[in-house]
């Protein structure tokens, strides 16, 4: 069946908090898709809403079927059902589980640069962000282990959060990789958080590892947060999972998401992801192949008409990490100068720790909004160029 991926919807008049720029303005920055998601999501919410009455909603064994089902078939991983817990999305999980598991003062290790609300989650909650700042090995991001293992030897670390496909570099950890982080965190006593939110949105052909399923190890030591929302574009319904196997460790998360009140769904959230996990395979293959034909467009665009910029390959998200080191260092000045020539609205890398010289780029969209995005950012590099041209020239006179 095809799919409509190039149609452009208007979104200025829905709240959407992407859209909620100036007239003429280009929003590619926050992780959400311009699409509409898959017909049979669509059908199930028209469905529960002609129904008429939205009353309280409990989590049925549909939804633990729908959700360990997919898990099974998509990533060889079994979930049982009593692993686990809904929840109203991956970051209210996160900041409950910092809550819940870690004390006031404690360390939290990210490995920078990383998806920037860690960071809230971390600070609002009196705790201490520890970074782990991966190395930039030519073509690729790598993880410095002996500072990882420097820093979870420090008594006040309690807690790990992987990202997993990594967002914003894009990066999905290899097997050997996240059984060396279990091990670890294994050693000194360090909980890990695998936020696997991405996992879905992988490179044709390509899947990722779950940090549970790498050895007994990563299971009984980990708390993994999962979601339809990025892959169907779903994040206003509020609806997510947190699943742990080890159930000494259950029992404290869930009593933490049911004190923070994050773990009863809205009227459409089960409805949704079962529609989701059950009947969305189809568009979700055919919105990963659109991905990645924009993915190439746009790495093939700037490499010929920006080659100042580089482009990162990589291996899921529908985000671009921009390198723009070449045509200045302060990614924060570039990024306001861009929204200010072009109105590209893109995301600073700086707002991912560790991230000083890059950009990020939504590129999960119409390709005819991608080739917009694509002759703004050569317009700002253009006009960036040629005002530092002008300054040197009038410093020189």
């Amino acid at each position: 069946m095809p799919y409509d991926f190039d149609t452009i919807w208007d979104r200025r008049t829905t709240n959407s908090m992407k859209w909620d720029v100036l007239e003429g303005e280009l929003p590619m920055w926050v992780a959400d898709m311009d699409f509409r998601t898959a017909p049979e999501i669509v059908s199930a919410i028209k469905e529960r809403a002609e129904h008429g009455i939205f009353g309280y909603t409990v989590v049925p064994k549909e939804w633990y079927r729908a959700v360990s089902g997919w898990w099974k078939k998509r990533h060889d991983f079994q979930m049982e059902k009593e692993w686990l817990i809904f929840c109203t999305g991956v970051v209210p999980a996160i900041s409950s589980i910092v809550r819940k598991m870690t004390t006031a003062g404690e360390n939290i290790i990210v490995q920078t640069p990383v998806y920037n609300i860690f960071f809230n989650s971390i600070v609002n909650n009196g705790r201490n962000i520890l970074e782990n700042k991966l190395r930039l090995d030519g073509e690729e991001y790598q993880i410095d282990f002996a500072d990882l293992e420097m820093k979870l030897a420090d008594p006040q670390t309690t807690l790990m959060i992987v990202c997993n496909p990594h967002n914003p570099i894009g990066k999905i950890w290899n097997k050997e990789t996240l059984k060396k982080i279990g091990e670890l965190c294994e050693k000194y006593h360090v909980l890990v958080i695998s936020d696997e939110v991405h996992c879905d949105l992988t490179k044709p052909g390509s899947s990722y590892i779950p940090f549970a399923s790498v050895s007994e190890v990563c299971r009984l030591n980990s708390i993994t947060c999962l979601a339809p929302t990025k892959a169907f574009n779903l994040a206003g319904l509020q609806t997510a999972a947190v699943m742990v196997p080890n159930e000494a460790i259950r029992h404290k998360v869930n009593r933490g998401l049911n004190t923070d009140e994050v773990a009863e769904p809205n009227v459409f959230a089960i409805d949704a992801a079962i529609a989701a996990f059950e009947q969305g395979a189809p568009w979700l293959d055919a919105l990963r192949e659109y991905l990645w034909v924009n993915r190439r467009f746009a790495k093939d665009y700037i490499h010929a008409e920006i080659p100042q910029i580089k482009v990162f390959s990589a291996e899921a998200t529908y985000l671009l990490w921009l390198d723009i080191r070449r045509i200045m260092g302060n990614s924060t000045e570039f990024c306001d100068f861009i929204r200010r020539e072009t109105g590209l609205y893109l995301s600073d890398g700086n707002n991912y720790r560790n991230g000083e010289g890059f950009l990020r780029m939504n590129i999960a969209c119409p390709k005819s909004m991608v080739q917009d995005g694509l002759l703004r950012l050569k317009e700002s590099v253009l006009a960036y160029d040629n005002g530092a041209l002008s300054s040197v020239e009038h410093t020189q006179i």
